[in-house]
């Protein structure tokens, strides 16, 4: 997925009210309110003075012309808008990056499943549904490893809950965590921060849904799904 324009560089001095990042731009110095689509804590993801990248929206219906794009640790971008995973997900799926999910002949987004929607369905003649629930996941530490969540999750453990249910009624259910971070070559759930959501992914695992992981290549001209990662469920 390549950015429709070029990034703007600066660097993050505050994020706050969850949606809002105050950015230094590195072209003049002005100092501008960045929309940020990020809906979780962004535990590790950010520290004031980090280089940023931002994306500029023109459009007279925004009240806030920048978006924060990608954030930079000193060792790698991370990518921080979570409107993008579900856009790099369907693109991986119909260049077949994802094996697993390879020779679908239709990919629907959004897909309505009772009172509720998952991210994406595959349809094909001759072989079950498969239903895909997409996380982004930009959580890191020090020792590698990349988890989910980074705060409590209760959408997530619905989540969870319904893709047990679609595998229970004959239908492939899959759980796809996108890792937007190269310092990372493993994942595991972020028991420490929702126990909860650990556990069910280990129950949701042990009855027959699908855990895909895989790591993208970050850079400031586009993003790619590039390769699986290993992964521990284990309590």
């Amino acid at each position: 997925m390549e950015f429709a324009a070029p990034l703007i560089k600066g660097k993050i001095l505050k994020r706050y009210k969850r949606f809002l990042a105050d950015i230094e731009l590195e072209e003049n110095g002005e100092i501008i309110t960045a929309h940020t689509a990020n809906t979780g804590s962004m535990k590790t993801c950010w520290e004031p003075g980090w280089p940023v990248l931002l994306s500029f929206h023109d459009n007279p219906k925004r009240k806030l012309k920048y978006s924060l794009e990608m954030t930079h640790n000193g060792r790698t971008w991370i990518g921080v808008n979570t409107a993008l995973p579900n856009k790099l997900a369907i693109e991986a799926i119909e260049k077949e990056l994802i094996p697993e999910l390879a020779g679908y002949t239709t990919i629907k987004a959004e897909a309505k499943i009772g009172k509720s929607r998952i991210d994406i369905l595959l349809k094909a003649d001759n072989r079950p549904d498969c239903y895909v629930e997409v996380k982004n996941v930009t959580l890191g530490y020090d020792n590698a490893e990349a988890q989910f969540p980074d705060g409590v999750s209760a959408r997530g453990q619905k989540h969870l809950q319904e893709l047990m249910d679609i595998v229970a009624d004959g239908k492939r259910g899959c759980m796809l965590y996108i890792v937007q971070r190269k310092d990372v070559n493993r994942f595991a759930p972020a028991k420490d921060i929702d126990p909860e959501y650990a556990r069910l992914l280990q129950e949701a695992h042990t009855k027959g849904v699908e855990v895909l992981v895989y790591q993208c290549d970050m850079a400031p001209e586009g993003i790619i799904v590039e390769r699986s990662l290993p992964f521990n469920l284990d309590n």
